[in-house]
C-alpha cells in the first residue's frame, strides 16, 4: 500500500527518452551533484562529486566495494545481528567477516568493548548498521563518536550503512557517521531512494567516500576499476535522485505520531510485549523489531524451525533471528510494514500458536 511520491514517478517518466544509453560509470553528473548538496546540508562538508558513485541499490555498491578492498584473510568488523548482506559480501570478496556483538538491554548499542577485542593486525574497517536493521537502534552521537576514536586509534575504515536515515520516530535525530570522522578517518558512506522514497524496485542507491583518500588510492582506483566493468548503473532511476532529495519529503507525513509508520510499528511493539514468552525493545528507526522468544518456555533450539513451523501452521512470515548473524537461536525479525488490521491479524494468530507450542 505504499506508492512512490508523484514528482519521483514523474521524474523518471519524462527522462526516459534521453536515457536509453549508458551514462558516466560513476552516475549522472545531475543526480551525484544532489546527493553532494544533500550531504552539504547534513554537516558533509569534504566531499565532491567525483567521490560519488551510483550504483544498482546500496547492495550492489556494499559488494562491489568489499570486492575492491578484500584480500584474503583481511577481516571486516560487523555487527550481530547483522543486515547479511554484507556478511555475505565480504566473504564472496575472499575476506572474513567478525561479528561484534551489539547489547539488547542498552538499545541494541554496540559493545565497545567486544568489538576492540575482535581487532586485529588484519582488520581492515568496521561496519556501522544505522538506523539498524534487524534492530531498529538508532545511534547517539556518542555512540558514533566510539566508532569514529576506535577507527583512528586503530587506523581503520568506516562503513556507514544509512539507507535508512530518513526513517526515525519520535523526533530522534540521525546523525550521518561522515560528519563527524574528520579529514584523518576514511569513511565510506551508503544509502538511496529505496526505503524513505518506497522506490526499491527502482535500485538507485549511491555511495559517498569521504576523509584521507590519498591514503586509499589504490583501493579508491579498484572501485573504479569495477565500476567501470559494469559499465553504469540504472540510468532511467537516477533520474529520479535529484527529484527526490529536494523539496518536501513525503516519508515525514508517515513518521508522524500518527503517521502510518509509527502507528504500525506501536502496534506491533505493544501486541508482542502482550504475548507470553516474547520481549521487544521499541524500534527507534527503520522498519523492523526484533523480538526475543523464551527458548526455555517454548523448547526451542532451533529458530529457524520455529520460522517454519509458523509458516506452516499459521501462514505468517518471519525471518529468524540466527539469519542475520545473532548469536542465540532466541529472536525473530518482524517487519513492521503491513497496515494495523493486517498486523493485529498477524500477531493475534502468532500469540495463539506459541500458546502451545513446543519445539
Amino acid at each position: 500500500g505504499f506508492e512512490a511520491p508523484d514528482e519521483i514517478m514523474m521524474a523518471m517518466i519524462r527522462n526516459l527518452p534521453t536515457a536509453q544509453g549508458y551514462c558516466d560509470s560513476r552516475g549522472l553528473y545531475s543526480a551525484r551533484t544532489a546527493v553532494v548538496q544533500y550531504y552539504q546540508t547534513r554537516g558533509i562538508t569534504d566531499v565532491t562529486v567525483d567521490e560519488i558513485y551510483l550504483g544498482n541499490g546500496v547492495s550492489e555498491l556494499i559488494t562491489l566495494t568489499m570486492q575492491a578492498l578484500c584480500n584474503p584473510e583481511d577481516e571486516i568488523l560487523i555487527p550481530a545481528p547483522d543486515y547479511p548482506l554484507w556478511t555475505a559480501s565480504v566473504s564472496l570478496a575472499g575476506g572474513t567477516p567478525v561479528h561484534y556483538l551489539t547489547d539488547e538491554s542498552q538499545g541494541w548499542a554496540p559493545d565497545f568493548d567486544d568489538l576492540e577485542a575482535r581487532i586485529s593486525p588484519r582488520t581492515r574497517g568496521i561496519v556501522v548498521i544505522n538506523p539498524n536493521n534487524p534492530t531498529g537502534a538508532v545511534y547517539s552521537t556518542e555512540v558514533l563518536q566510539r566508532f569514529v576514536d576506535i577507527a583512528r586509534k586503530h587506523d581503520l575504515m568506516l562503513f556507514a550503512d544509512e539507507i535508512y536515515e530518513k526513517i526515525v520516530y519520535d523526533g530522534r535525530s540521525m546523525t550521518n557517521l561522515a560528519s563527524m570522522t574528520g579529514r584523518d578517518v576514511l569513511c565510506l558512506t551508503y544509502s538511496g531512494l529505496s526505503k524513505a522514497y518506497r522506490v526499491c524496485g527502482f535500485r538507485a542507491g549511491w555511495l559517498a567516500i569521504t576523509g584521507p583518500l590519498e591514503r586509499a588510492s589504490s583501493f579508491i582506483e579498484g572501485i573504479k576499476l569495477l565500476a567501470n566493468m559494469r559499465m553504469c548503473a540504472n540510468v532511467p532511476a537516477q533520474h529520479a535522485i535529484q527529484t527526490a532529495l529536494g523539496g518536501r519529503q513525503s516519508i515525514e507525513d508517515l513518521l508522524l505520531p500518527q503517521g502510518r509508520l509509527t502507528a504500525q510499528r506501536d502496534l506491533a511493539h505493544s501486541t508482542l510485549n502482550s504475548i507470553d514468552g516474547i520481549s521487544c525493545q521499541q524500534a527507534d528507526g527503520a522498519l523492523y523489531l526484533f523480538p526475543k522468544l523464551d527458548v526455555d518456555k517454548f523448547g526451542i533450539v532451533d529458530d529457524e524451525r520455529f520460522v517454519l513451523d509458523l509458516l506452516e501452521s499459521e501462514k505468517i512470515l518471519v525471518s529468524h533471528g540466527r539469519a542475520f548473524n545473532w548469536i542465540e537461536p532466541d529472536h525473530f525479525r518482524l517487519v513492521t510494514l503491513p497496515n494495523t488490521d493486517d498486523l493485529a491479524t498477524a500477531l493475534e494468530r502468532l500469540g495463539n500458536f506459541l500458546s502451545s507450542y513446543n519445539q
